[in-house]
């Protein structure tokens, strides 16, 4: 039988390990993995490794609210081109998604776009504001899981609580922006000899690591699911790895930034190393890419954040809004930063990510009768950033070279992105 579509010659991650192989998909699922196999369409993955497509889950879409900056078919295609076949998208939007109707409205809005899996967060409190709890169980309803006033802590010990106590019940996480934001107020950077060189308010590391202790005690009270997001310090890594010691439902993720760059960068004043957790110390960097390495941070997520050139750039570094856009260069950038085993770099970029977001058909090895979400990547292509499909371009990563390259992208069986040379 000839298939629609095989991906020819590569380093395929099967249930048993890598092999060489060819993989047939017919009908949206992997039809068969092999040798000699024919198809409709051929992509030659000579030296590529083709394992499960990555998933993302922290994602800024800004839709409703902020389309100017990326919508869900711009976000789409660059996650598609960044070989990501799902992401969960932040309720940080205007409105919020606080309620049960905003929920469906976003789910809906999502499975009307095609490229990938477009998974929703809900936020914790209404509006975000830190004042009350959100339309929780109305959105888990709508079948929501994870929960966040990403941009934001939850303001309280007793709102977290109060939260963890219903998510608990339903296999729901809180996914937490870990920042006092008492301890950050008008700041810029990392608090450290760098800011103090540039006369900026800097952020210390406490008030990452105070966020981090205060929920992982109200976890350990509760039996309620956190997740720390973009953790960027040392501190916070030591937190983590004693909340698990314990057994405590705490996971982790880190970003590419932060697996990358430390403060130093902004000696040049570039607003797009402006972001929140700041870059932090060469040490810090150190420790993260060891937690990474040793799965005591769990995933690499992208906190792609789109930002327009007047928001960034044209601002300049004290005006300009905190966030980058990741999703088209965060594969290549963990590939550079850390070199992991092909094995490892699957479980961090899309096997453990699709476990914990509940994405059921994303993050399997590849085996016959298995959804056909996956990602054809090139660990030795060097290539530097420039261009993206993201509606924004505010990226640390443009000029830097990098190793590593996705050649194609399948989701659902159809090809979403495919790279016609290096």
């Amino acid at each position: 039988m000839t298939s629609s579509l095989v991906l020819a010659g590569g380093s395929v991650l099967t249930i048993d390990g890598f092999r060489q192989a060819d993989v047939a998909i017919s009908h949206g699922q992997v039809a068969e993995v092999g040798s000699g196999l024919t198809g409709a369409m051929t992509i030659d993955c000579t030296g590529c490794w083709v394992g499960p497509g990555f998933v993302d889950l922290h994602t800024h879409l800004r839709e409703p609210g902020q389309v100017h900056k990326e919508d869900m078919e711009t976000g789409a295609a660059a996650a598609a081109a960044g070989g990501y076949t799902a992401v969960l998208a932040m309720p940080n939007t205007n409105p919020a998604i606080d309620t049960r109707q905003r929920a469906e409205w976003a789910l809906a809005r999502g499975a009307g776009v095609p490229a990938v899996e477009i998974g929703v967060a809900g936020a914790v409190t209404e509006g975000r504001a830190g004042v009350r709890l959100a339309d929780i169980e109305g959105m888990l309803d709508a079948g929501v899981r994870w929960f966040t006033d990403d941009g934001d802590s939850v303001a309280t010990a007793g709102l977290l609580r109060g939260a963890l106590e219903v998510l608990r019940e339903h296999g729901g996480v809180v996914s937490e922006h870990a920042e006092d934001a008492s301890l950050t107020a008008g700041a810029i950077m990392h608090d450290g000899e760098v800011a103090a060189l540039l006369g900026l308010a800097g952020m210390p590391v406490l008030a990452e690591t105070l966020i981090i202790a205060r929920d992982v005690m109200v976890a350990a009270e509760t039996g309620g699911a956190i997740h720390i997001q973009h953790v960027s310090t040392a501190a916070a890594v030591e937190l983590i790895n004693r909340a698990k010691q314990q057994g405590l439902a705490v996971t982790a993720e880190a970003t590419p930034h932060h697996l990358t760059f430390d403060h130093t960068e902004l000696k040049s004043r570039d607003p797009r190393f402006k972001m929140k957790p700041p870059l932090r110390t060469e040490s810090d960097v150190a420790a993260i890419r060891a937690a990474v390495a040793e799965g005591i941070i769990d995933i690499v997520a992208t906190d792609h954040a789109p930002h327009t050139v007047s928001e960034t750039v044209e601002a300049g570094l004290e005006a300009g809004a905190f966030g980058i856009i990741g999703l088209e260069t965060a594969a290549a950038a963990v590939h550079t930063a850390l070199d992991l085993t092909p094995e490892v770099f699957f479980d961090r970029m899309a096997i453990t990510p699709a476990r914990l977001g509940g994405f059921t058909s994303h993050g399997r090895p590849v085996s016959p009768q298995s959804p056909a979400n996956l990602v054809v990547f090139d660990p030795r292509t060097p290539w530097v950033p420039g261009e993206f499909h993201s509606r924004s371009s505010n990226s640390p990563f443009v000029g830097r070279p990098l190793r590593g390259r996705v050649k194609a992208t399948v989701h659902r069986g159809a090809v979403t992105f495919a790279r016609g040379g290096p």
